[in-house]
């Protein structure tokens, strides 16, 4: 049997193949590693500012108001 040269380029496009989706999910990883990061810098670094919210119980109001608020 004659090899046709077929085999060399179909190997070389699996071999492209398996190093493109591998980039891929290691992009994808590194995405996710660097938007939790982000998550967690914005949540340590933020300080909101104390909103004025009931501080009585009404009965009228569905709203929700602090239990023991911070400010």
């Amino acid at each position: 049997m004659a090899s046709n040269g077929n085999a060399v380029s179909r190997g070389g496009q699996g071999r492209q193949r398996r190093l493109l989706i591998g980039a891929l999910i290691v992009a994808g990883v590194l995405l996710l590693a660097l938007a939790n990061a982000h998550l967690v810098y914005v949540a340590v670094t933020s300080e909101p500012e104390c909103v004025p919210h009931p501080t009585a119980p009404d009965e009228t109001s569905a709203s929700f108001r602090a239990a023991k608020p911070a400010c």
